[in-house]
Parts: structure tokens; sequence; C-alpha cells
């Protein structure tokens, strides 16, 4: 029979099926193959006993894709959760987030969460920013249910990673669309204004009043991150994460602009233009110079300098 595996714990896998959720075991030839099953793995099992709901998992299907952080596969898209206040966002963090995706060729959506607390000034310097660089953005409100409809359509059908720092209303947000999760929410602290990462472990969960018979809908919430390392990312590289720079490069003086110090700079024309938002090429700026060897530096965002 086969199914999706949802979690993996202590060497045991949950199984999800048409007939129900199967704890399995990993067969030795996974092994000696240097395979390991991930969350997400399309698989084959043998049924060990149907009604204790027990077996054997003897084969993990082909996969489309893989994430290494968080460890899954057979991903159709990644929406990136942050809240417009109370956390403010870490643009640059977002960022990071981005190319990581990016990176693994994942379509995005944004979404920016506590909506009934943010003015209609701070979600247009959001919408200036990202949509400008070909980016769906979505604002919402875990807390008055304002905005999940929307959510929903987006799901609908399709394997979702769920990503964003903690304190953002990640777990909330699948409480709601999935009551069964039960998931652990955690509080905001006053003081550091940062939520406790309540996520530990990757976990499927499947969203049945989304799924039909020839598609299933599931979600998965991600450990909340402060920092994102950057992989296979360089200097001469980088710009091409920042899409909405392309448009202006060929404005450029020189070839291979690295659009920083160079003078008759396409983008920084642009940018002093307001047709590039402020923020992102500063984030552009900050990255660049980690990247170059220089210990980075992280400023408190301006919202208002987008």
């Amino acid at each position: 029979m086969q199914g999706k595996i949802i979690k993996g714990i202590a060497g045991f896998y949950y199984i999800d099926t048409e007939k129900g959720v199967f704890e399995c075991r990993a067969k030795g030839i996974f092994r000696n193959k240097n395979v390991k099953p991930l969350v997400g793995d399309n698989v084959v099992i043998d049924i060990i006993n149907e009604d204790e709901k027990t077996g054997n998992l003897i084969e993990v299907l082909p996969r489309k894709n893989q994430l290494l952080r968080p460890p899954v596969v057979n991903v159709d898209q990644a929406v990136i959760l942050f809240a417009i206040v109370k956390p403010d966002p870490n643009y640059n963090l977002l960022d990071r987030f981005l190319i990581m995706m990016k990176q693994q060729n994942l379509p995005v959506v944004i979404c920016f969460n506590k909506e009934d607390i943010a003015s209609e000034e701070e979600k247009k310097a959001l919408l200036d920013a990202y949509e400008k660089c070909g980016y769906k953005v979505l604002f919402m409100s875990v807390k008055e249910t304002a905005g999940v409809d929307e959510i929903k359509g987006i799901l609908k059908g399709k394997t979702t990673v769920l990503a964003g720092p903690s304190g953002v209303g990640k777990s909330s947000l699948i409480n709601l669309l999935y009551p069964e999760a039960e998931m652990e929410t955690g509080t905001l602290s006053r003081k550091i204004q940062r939520g406790k990462n309540t996520t530990r472990h990757s976990e499927l969960f499947h969203i049945k009043d989304l799924s039909d018979d020839k598609e299933n809908t599931y979600i998965m919430d991600t450990p909340g991150f402060t920092s994102l390392y950057l992989k296979d990312v360089t200097t001469d590289n980088l710009m091409e994460y920042y899409s909405e720079f392309m448009e202006y490069e060929p404005n450029c003086r020189f070839g291979g602009c690295a659009h920083i110090s160079e003078p008759d700079c396409g983008v920084k024309d642009a940018l002093e233009k307001g047709l590039i938002s402020n923020v992102r090429y500063q984030n552009y700026k900050l990255i660049y110079d980690e990247l170059k060897g220089q210990r980075p530096v992280y400023k408190k965002s301006n919202k208002k300098g987008m």
C-alpha cells in the first residue's frame, strides 16, 4: 500500500494512507543503500496489523525535490510568515528565506500576520517592497481569522512548507487550519518581543477539508529561525536573487557591476528614484559585505525607509 511520511521520530515513521495513519519501521535495505526516508516521501508499506495500524516501510518512491533545512521532500510551495508588528519584521532574515527558497526553485507566497494591529502605512510599505520583486504578498490576522479563506485557496491541493521566525503565529495558523494538530503555541516575550520556538520536529498535517479525491493538501510547520546561513551564495551571484535589480543592470556603466561603490550604476540610480526598495537594497549590501568576509551588521529595521 502507498502513502506519505508525515512524521518520523526515533526510527518510527508515520505513514498517511487511504486507510489511516500507520506506524512503520524502515527495512534494513535503506541502511544498506544509504537512503534515509524523509518527511514528505511517498512510500510503499507492507501492513503487519491493519487494526493496530502497524507496518514496514519497504520502498521510497522517486522524489521531485528536497529541502535541506528543514529536511523535507516533495514540496510544492513555501508560505513565509512574518508579523507586521510585535515583533517588527526582520527584513534581512526575510530576504534570506527568499534566497533559500529560490535556490530550491520553490514558489513563494509572503504572508504578514497581525494586520489587525498594523497601520495602512505599514502594510503599504511592505507591499511596495516585496511586490516589486515579483512575490505575492498577503495580509492576515490569525486572531481575527481575517484572510484565512485566501490562505486556504493557496494551500488547496498542495504540499506547503510554512516558514518564518518564532512568535509570528505559525503554530496558531496551523491550529486554525487543522485543529486536530493541537500544536503548542508559544507566548511572546514582552522583554525581547521574540517568540519561544515551539516546533521541535518536522511534521506534515493533512488538511482533509481542503483535499479531494484527486489532490491532497498538506502543510508543514518548521522550527523558527533567528538566523539563516546562505549556502552556495557568493558576491558574484548574489544579485541573481534580487530580481528587481535585473531591469536596471543594463544601465550600469561597467559590466559585472556589483551595485555597491561603482559610479554610474543603474541599480543605484533606480534606488534614488524610488524604483527599488531601500530596505531590499540595504539587505543586499549587508549580505554582500558578509560574503566578502566582513562581519555582518544587523540593524533594527526602519519600515518608513522602504
